[in-house]
């Protein structure tokens, strides 16, 4: 079996969309309850920074499987950070 370079793009699109996909349920709750108490506030930190860099790398390389599916994801994990630092910084955890 011969694996194209256009089989290698689907199965990098096709793991990228379940990966970034993975985050819409906890972003989904998160703006539904407003509640981030058992999320940690450094891991979501970490990750964040992490998928930025991954989008940085992505666009030096010129891959857009990884320009697109961390920019994606870029966007849910931040908007939980966000909200996880607010309820940090007002008290509500």
């Amino acid at each position: 079996m011969i694996i194209t370079p256009e089989i290698i793009d689907i199965i990098g699109y096709i793991s990228a969309s379940l990966t970034t996909a993975s985050f819409l349920p906890q972003v989904i709750h998160t703006l539904k309850t407003r509640n981030t108490k058992s999320l940690s506030l450094s891991m979501y930190t970490l990750f964040t920074l992490g998928v930025l860099g991954w989008l940085i790398y992505g666009i030096f390389i010129g891959n857009k499987v990884i320009v697109i599916a961390n920019s994606i994801t870029l966007l849910l994990a931040t908007s939980i950070l966000v909200f996880k630092i607010y309820n940090v910084l007002t008290h509500k955890e």
